[in-house]
């Protein structure tokens, strides 16, 4: 591979088809996951519908969690695409490829070597993080992408030696801060700041900062400011929410969201760096041992580390909010990587193959262990030996790959990337039916359409499921039973009140509106819970797993 890497064409080639293969291929081959997936989804699809790019929607109620940009992405994927789930995820997929191609910039503008630029490029993408985060439709692979190229724009900055070049430099960091911030939220700033202080405090160039930073404000402020303007001017409340529970509270306060302990990050990025993690703990050590007498190294070292200190210290946390240290430690593993090979100490390429024929093999014997029934909850039913078969197959080509590696090690030790291919061109044919049935909604909802597409009024007691039956339907009018969960702040407006149906209230509403057309109620059942038994007698009930329908025919 390292070879290969050497033939600049061919490299480019490659990483380009690994990109084609492992991140678009795959992504119309498993339905869509709730609630992350379907509600992005469908904001994105009301938004289009409604014509409005300036106030986000779901279910037809006000819905400020996040700001707009990343939805724009999602808009244009769907003008583009059409309603697909290729469509949906395209975008953050496209964000994954163009994050690849600043990783690869950035390691040239330091290195000066495309066979290092292009492995860097190569490892950001085939990190397990990366591509099963960079084809999930979430936000967090808009923001890795508008944070990397802030710091591109920095470290740009701080290699220009004329005045103009600097301030250009930092009027495009401001610019890929300010979308950041409008893709989700004033973090796009702070994760900057957290990663350059340490190197202006190490390098003595605070008079740089202070000289030039201003514009980078600037320039931010003045690409935040006309949608800012726009969406106070049409919703006074929400900078208010936004900012105060979408970031004090969330990040801060004993009530966040998520909460999880501060080491919670640690077996992430361990976990997040296969296939790679043979080399994490030298490529670390090697960003701070070297940092005097190779500063870029410590602009990476800094990069990464900051920013994880950052999210462990805020106390809601989930695994998507660390990919932004992904592309320095992908660039700081590729320069480790390089200077391995160089001085032809391969004893950690053959420690990583090692890693990744170990993960395969046990992730082959427990699915095989699966498949005989050895597990007292087994995640696949008895039937289902085709998706453990697809499993193990889709493992074996990870142990495959990682023992390539080991062949001329100090020249194939890049085959490594490939060890997941397989794995994310399967897993969508893998996943339990189990899983399906409950996390993946659309499969119900389509079993069902006989009498979901028979109009009238529809209502669920889970926003997840509501906003799967909104996308799969096409329509924002889903009512809530019940429950209102993140839709509370939304519903709590007066013009929104007729969007929620409570438990009391539920059989006077159903007399009512039977008068005027069919009612479908979709639940998810609680974990060991039974079908509802106050609820009146339906025409129809179906259910499947956790996820049950009753239809009520219209009775004039």
């Amino acid at each position: 591979m390292m070879k290969i890497l050497q033939n600049v064409r061919a490299a480019g080639g490659g990483v380009v088809l690994f990109f084609v293969l492992l991140y678009l291929l795959p992504l119309n081959g498993r339905l869509l996951w709730q609630p992350d997936e379907t509600r992005y989804a469908e904001i994105s699809r009301e938004m289009l519908q409604r014509g409005d790019w300036v106030v986000p929607h779901l279910l037809g109620l006000r819905y400020f969690e996040k700001p707009v940009a990343g939805y724009w992405l999602n808009n244009i994927s769907q003008w583009l695409f059409g309603d697909s789930n290729f469509a949906l995820r395209f975008a953050v997929a496209f964000s994954s490829g163009i994050t690849a191609l600043l990783v690869f910039a950035l390691a040239m503008m330091m290195w000066r070597q495309r066979s290092t630029a292009l492995l860097a490029a190569l490892i950001f993408l085939s990190m397990t993080l990366v591509f099963g985060v960079g084809t999930y439709n979430v936000l967090d692979p808009m923001i890795t992408l508008w944070l990397t190229a802030a710091m591109a724009c920095f470290y740009l900055g701080w290699r220009a030696e004329s005045p103009g070049k600097k301030w250009a430099a930092y009027v495009l960091l401001g610019l890929a801060c300010a979308m950041g911030v409008m893709t989700k939220g004033f973090l796009a700033l702070a994760v900057p700041v957290f990663a350059v202080l340490p190197i202006a405090i190490q390098q003595r160039r605070f008079r740089e900062l202070l000289i030039y930073g201003p514009s980078a404000v600037m320039a931010a402020v003045l690409l935040c400011l006309p949608w800012a303007l726009a969406v106070a001017h049409r919703e006074p409340d929400f900078w208010h929410y936004f900012f105060w529970v979408q970031h004090i509270q969330r990040f801060a306060e004993d009530n966040a969201q998520h909460k999880a302990p501060f080491w919670y990050y640690l077996p992430v990025i361990v976990g997040g760096s296969m296939p790679w993690l043979g080399l994490l703990p030298g490529s670390l050590l090697k960003g701070w041992f070297e940092r005097r007498v190779r500063p870029e190294l410590f602009v990476l070292f800094s990069w990464v580390v900051m920013p994880l200190l950052f999210f462990s210290i805020a106390k809601g946390k989930l695994p998507t909010y660390i990919l932004p240290c992904m592309a320095p430690l992908a660039l700081l593993m590729a320069a480790y990587a390089a200077d391995c090979a160089a001085a032809l100490r391969h004893r950690v390429f053959r420690l990583n193959a090692v890693i990744n024929i170990i993960f395969g093999g046990v992730c082959i014997v427990a699915l095989a262990a699966m498949g005989f029934g050895l597990f007292h909850h087994p995640l696949y039913g008895r039937q289902e030996w085709p998706k453990i078969a697809i499993g193990i197959i889709a493992f074996a080509g990870w142990v495959l790959f990682a023992v390539l590696s080991l062949r001329r090690t100090g020249q194939r030790f890049a085959w490594v990337a490939a060890c997941p291919l397989l794995l994310g061109l399967l897993v969508g044919y893998a996943i339990p039916q189990h899983t399906i049935d409950n996390k993946q909604p659309q499969h119900f909802i389509r079993l069902n359409a006989d009498l979901l597409d028979r109009g009238g009024y529809i209502l669920s007691n889970n926003v997840g499921v509501a906003t799967s039956l909104a996308w799969e339907l096409k329509r924002g009018d889903i009512e809530m039973y019940r429950e209102k969960g993140e839709l509370s702040y939304g519903l709590a407006y007066p013009d929104a009140q007729g969007h929620f149906v409570s438990g009391q209230d539920f059989t006077h509403w159903l007399s009512q509106a039977r008068q005027h057309g069919n009612v479908s109620l979709v639940l998810r059942l609680r974990e060991g819970h039974d079908v509802a038994g106050d609820l009146p007698p339906a025409d129809a009930v179906r259910q499947l797993n956790e996820l049950v329908l009753y239809f009520y025919r219209q009775r004039p």
